[in-house]
């Protein structure tokens, strides 16, 4: 996709490489950052504590609101229990890729 862009097409829909910083002051995207290893990730926090799915509950509704996609179209793929999580958004990738880059290149541009 989009070189320095989190987003990656899959088979059923995207995902998207994020890092999220729970217990924040305010639920806010923070934009596209390079992680430690140099990968871009989507910097985001939420208010809700990393327990019982909570964090990641605020993240995905968080996340479908911005994207204006129903939030049973996103899923944790991997790193429910870590800052580092990669989310799946169901649908047809190619224009999912399209639309959320768009929506990352309003965010900082």
């Amino acid at each position: 996709m989009n070189e320095g862009s989190p987003v990656t097409v899959a088979g059923d829909g995207v995902r998207v490489a994020l890092r999220v910083t729970p217990r924040a002051r305010r639920d806010r995207i923070d934009g596209v950052a390079a992680d430690a290893d140099g990968k871009s990730v989507l910097r985001l926090s939420v208010t809700a504590a990393p327990e019982d799915g909570k964090a990641n509950a605020a993240v995905l509704k968080l996340l479908a609101k911005a994207w204006s996609v129903p939030r049973t179209a996103l899923s944790v793929a991997s790193g429910a229990a870590a800052r580092r999580k990669i989310v799946h958004v169901a649908g047809d990738g190619p224009a999912l890729a399209h639309r959320i880059n768009a929506w990352l290149g309003g965010q900082h541009g």
